[in-house]
Formats: structure tokens, sequence, C-alpha cells
């Protein structure tokens, strides 16, 4: 330190210090904590996939239906289109279904073209109007009589009928359990195997979600007697992949 800052420095460090002690604090609240022992690179891991699956009988049905109509003009085709898909939405909130479970999911016009002319240009004969929506049923006993009933007020397509669970977070719970309790096994099973044993955990990877095959159908046209549907099971499937370090 040279002469002239020595002999400054007893005075003017009281006046500082105040002024220097939120700065002192926030850096020192800035540093790093020690680090915590690193596994080598070389260290022996295994890694496992554990997969868990619960089957179920399923308590929702997700519809996707209809009303496809056609015109000699696209006011025509959409207003014969509007009359049987409100007589069809009238009947699904007469039947119980609330607004929330009923979502539409396609509206279109679309002319339709006749390319047969013996000059090969296309002409318009006329227009297709298309109404689909969701709907969500909560009640299973009532799922063919609704589409019956659907069917009769109009509704002439049918895209598919899909399975699920209105709450499939405890079948999820239980498909992880299932999951992680396979992968420990798989690796105890291979550490035993190979004289080893099992240390820490070092990460888990989650995979996999709600949902298998669930059965479906597409039908167009009116039905001539009630629709018959089979509920079947819906698959909760949840996997994860787990690191464990081997003890030496």
């Amino acid at each position: 330190m040279r002469p002239i800052a020595r002999r400054l420095f007893p005075v003017l460090a009281p006046k500082l210090a105040p002024k220097l002690a939120p700065a002192l604090a926030v850096v020192a609240l800035a540093l790093p904590a020690a680090p915590l022992p690193a596994l080598a690179d070389d260290a022996a891991r295994i890694t496992v996939t554990g997969e868990g699956r619960v089957d179920a009988a399923p308590d929702m049905a997700t519809i996707s239906l209809g009303v496809t109509t056609e015109g000699k003009t696209g006011a025509e085709a959409m207003a014969a289109n509007t009359a049987a898909q409100s007589r069809v939405l009238a009947q699904l909130r007469g039947a119980g279904i609330e607004d929330r479970d009923i979502q539409t999911s396609g509206l279109s016009l679309n002319p339709n073209w006749d390319y047969g002319s013996s000059n090969g240009s296309g002409r318009i004969t006329g227009y297709t109007a298309s109404n689909m929506v969701n709907v969500r049923v909560r009640d299973l006993a009532r799922l063919g009589e609704i589409l019956d009933a659907s069917i009769g007020e109009g509704a002439n397509t049918l895209n598919g009928v899909s399975f699920g669970l209105i709450d499939p977070a405890p079948a999820m719970t239980e498909a992880r359990k299932r999951a992680v309790a396979e992968a420990r096994g798989i690796a105890e099973t291979l550490a035993q195997a190979s004289g080893a044993e099992l240390g820490r955990i070092l990460s888990i990877t989650e995979g996999g979600g709600y949902g298998g095959p669930a059965p479906m159908f597409r039908a167009e046209a009116a039905a001539a007697e009630p629709v018959p549907v089979a509920a079947g099971e819906v698959s909760t499937v949840a996997t994860v992949t787990i690191v464990w370090e081997i003890k030496e």
C-alpha cells in the first residue's frame, strides 16, 4: 500500500464500511456452496427401464359425430346442415349432455366438382357442408341410446367412439409404482447375477403415458336398431428409466 493510501485508509474505512456492508453481504450470498462429491466418470453404473400397466374399465366415452348435407348452392347446403345439427344438439342436451361436454371439432363448406366434360374443365355441381362435434358421455350405460337418438335427429356421420377415464390420476400413480418396482427388481437381479451390489440412485427419468388401445368404430348413415357398443378396457402405462451406482 502506498504511503498516502496508508494514511487515508484509517480515516475513510469507518465512513465506507456502512456503505460497503450490503454489497459485501450480496457477494457472500452469491458465493457457491461447497460442491457435493461427484461420481467419477469411470464409476460403475447400471441403467434399467421398467414398465407399469394398469387396465381398468372405462367410465367415459367420447363420440365424434356430425351432419353432412348437400345443396345446389353453398347457402342451401349450410342452411340444411344448420337445421339438422341444431336438432342433434338439442337432442344431446335433452339427454343430459352438458354444454361443457359438447365441442365443435370441424366445420366446412366445399364445392362439388364434376370433371367429366369433354374439354376436361371442371364445373361446380353443388356444395357439401359438414359440421362435426366431439361429445363426452359420462354415463356409459346410455351411450347406445344417445347414439341412436342422435342418428334419428339427423346425425349421418360418425367418425368414432373412444373410451377413457374421467380421472386417470389414480391409475397413473399405480402404474408408476409398478414401473419403479419392475425396474428395481430387474436391477437387483442383474446386480446379484454379476456379484455386485446396488448403490444410490443417480437419476430417474419417466416416459409413457395414459391411454392404451381403445375400442372404436366408424360408421355412416342411420342405424336400424340400437347401436351395440363394447367398452372393453383402457390401459394406463408408465415407464421409468433408473440409473443406479454400483457399490465397489
